[in-house]
């Protein structure tokens, strides 16, 4: 089973549109504040506390992630499931191709 899913940018649109799935923005805060998806959290897959942040959320809900392009993403995503969750979503392209 892959854990790990790539929408394109109309999938990912149509499945965040329920604001109640968790949608993580793994870039920086930075790259957050100056512009990110709507009632995205911030959590910085570089930040050295991603781990005890990313583990607040439930592992059992389909989460949705992006970063810029897609490549921090990726490594989020590995992490997560290292860590139990059931299913993550990156988006294709990250922020960019949004």
């Amino acid at each position: 089973m892959d854990e790990i899913k790539i929408y394109n940018k109309k999938d990912f649109s149509e499945a965040i549109s329920n604001k109640n799935v968790p949608l993580v923005d793994v870039r920086t805060a930075n790259e957050y504040n100056a512009g990110k998806i709507a009632h995205a959290k911030n959590i910085d897959v570089m930040s050295p506390d991603f781990v005890d942040k990313i583990k607040e959320l439930d592992k059992d809900k389909t989460t949705y992630i992006y970063c810029r392009s897609g490549n921090r993403s990726q490594k989020a995503a590995r992490v997560m499931v290292d860590l139990g969750f059931k299913e993550v979503i990156d988006l294709e392209g990250g922020y960019m191709n949004w």
